[in-house]
């Protein structure tokens, strides 16, 4: 469908129609970026054109930050454009959480969109954000920053051309699934061997024994992708998780529970406990573990694929990987299994490799930062480093918003700014919802949807007075 179809349904007004044949008129050889003076002396550098990019991009727009951004790939998208080297991006992914939960702020889903917009959609969506409000004009493509480091009033940034550049402030809004975690086990392996960032088409999978090693929603994912084409497949679990259904009496499983009170999570949590027991039931039947941890204690695994697969034996879970042997693969309670492909869907560590170490560092957790968005150096900000159990679009909006707040607040000397200091040098907030989540690194950056964004709110709207008044 072409991108005018796909945004007509974005709003009833007339814009809406101009805007997309506008942005159906773009053609990729239009694409090139503005100049940018050498030194800049109130201007700002986003580095990346991910979603966290773009929206930030967007809020700076529209609060009159003047801004540059600097993507190392030739289009936008971040993880979601298939052709962005090391993308973790595999062919028939879907977003697991439902459309009209995942929308950034301002710039809805098609209504066309199905309940789970699919990668190519997403992609799709994505450019059309970037074009609605000219962003793509501000965007260098295929320029890398290799450091950004404070100086004396600023940052300076240096790309991977040599090239350095002073601006004003500098956002990191480089994705949070770049920097696989890569699983080592005693033994040799004589087949395929790779990480799930390299996967990408079930296509390759076909006729051939394919063991997974882990149980997150990308791991679920590939094995549902394995189930109908491999001669078997194999799913290795370390732990057990909850398994939440992606609907809910007809409703988008996140649209459900959003459409009602919040409950608080001591309530929330046996409650949800009790209905996963009646809809879904012990998962042990499955032959799966059975979760070590409360329900949204970790990251739910959204897929209802997987159990029907595992019910009509297409799938077969197994423990964790013990040794290596050739093509053999002994689990850790003696069981064995010949397999031809292993791939390891073992997740992602953090990382911002522009940044020195004592600027900011990603394995120190989220304590560093204030909100998961400013840590203490100055004119630095952090957007999209956080998990959580909702979609990250809407979140990473509001994460912008309050950064552009936040500047322009500072450049007007208001009292706001004053305040709003004062209250990131105390003590960090509770954003857990009352949660007691995993200890692990993929949780070190964790922040409960609903507590968060609500402090999100709370703050964008003390600020607010002060948006747009640069």
């Amino acid at each position: 469908m072409s991108n005018g179809g796909s945004l007509a349904a974005c709003a009833t007004e007339r814009a809406a129609l101009a805007r997309a044949a506008r942005i159906a008129r773009f053609s990729r050889s239009a694409r090139s970026p503005s100049p940018i003076v050498s030194t800049i002396q109130d201007r700002y550098c986003i580095i990346g054109a991910g979603p966290s990019g773009l929206a930030t991009a967007h809020e700076f727009k529209r609060a009159g930050i003047a801004f540059d951004v600097f993507e190392r790939h030739g289009d936008v998208g971040g993880i979601w454009d298939m052709e962005n080297p090391g993308t973790p991006m595999y062919d028939s992914a879907h977003f697991i959480s439902s459309r009209t939960q995942s929308a950034f702020d301002d710039f809805p889903m098609p209504n066309e969109y199905a309940d789970y917009p699919s990668r190519a959609r997403i992609l799709e969506y994505l450019r059309a954000y970037a074009e609605h409000d000219g962003i793509r004009a501000h965007i260098s493509f295929n320029t890398a920053v290799k450091r950004a480091s404070p100086i004396d009033g600023g940052w300076d940034i240096e790309l991977a051309s040599g090239e350095h550049r002073q601006y004003r402030g500098v956002v990191c809004a480089v994705g949070n699934n770049w920097h696989p975690v890569e699983a080592t086990y005693p033994g040799h392996f004589d087949g395929e061997m790779y990480h799930s960032s390299s996967y990408k088409y079930a296509a390759s999978l076909a006729g051939k024994r394919v063991l997974i090693v882990g149980g997150g929603n990308s791991g679920c994912d590939i094995a549902c992708d394995a189930a109908p084409i491999a001669r078997e497949t194999l799913i290795s679990f370390r732990r057990g998780y909850h398994f939440l259904p992606k609907h809910l009496f007809g409703v988008p499983t996140d649209a459900f529970f959003r459409s009602g009170p919040h409950l608080p999570a001591w309530l929330a949590q046996p409650l949800l406990t009790l209905l996963l027991r009646v809809l879904v039931g012990d998962l042990r039947r499955y032959t799966l573990p059975k979760p070590d941890h409360k329900v949204l204690e970790s990251h739910p695994i959204v897929n209802s694929q997987l159990l029907h697969y595992l019910s009509h034996g297409d799938v077969r879970a197994v423990p964790d990987v013990r040794e290596l042997d050739g093509n053999r693969v002994t689990f850790v309670d003696g069981s064995s299994a010949d397999v031809d492909v292993i791939i390891f869907a073992t997740g992602f560590r953090s990382a911002i490799p522009c940044l020195d170490a004592d600027v900011f560092s990603p394995e120190r957790g989220g304590r560093q930062l204030y909100l998961n968005v400013f840590p203490e150096q100055p004119a630095l900000y952090v957007i999209g480093l956080f998990e959580t159990d909702g979609s990250l679009f809407p979140v990473v909006s509001k994460q912008a918003a309050l950064v552009a707040s936040f500047i322009v607040a500072h450049r007007n000397g208001s009292e706001r700014a004053a305040w709003f200091d004062r209250q990131r040098s105390g003590p960090r907030p509770d954003v857990s919802g009352g949660i007691k989540y995993l200890s692990s690194q993929r949780h070190a950056f964790y922040v409960q949807y609903d507590e968060y964004v609500h402090r999100l709110e709370k703050l964008l709207k003390r600020m607010a007075p002060d948006r747009g008044a640069a």
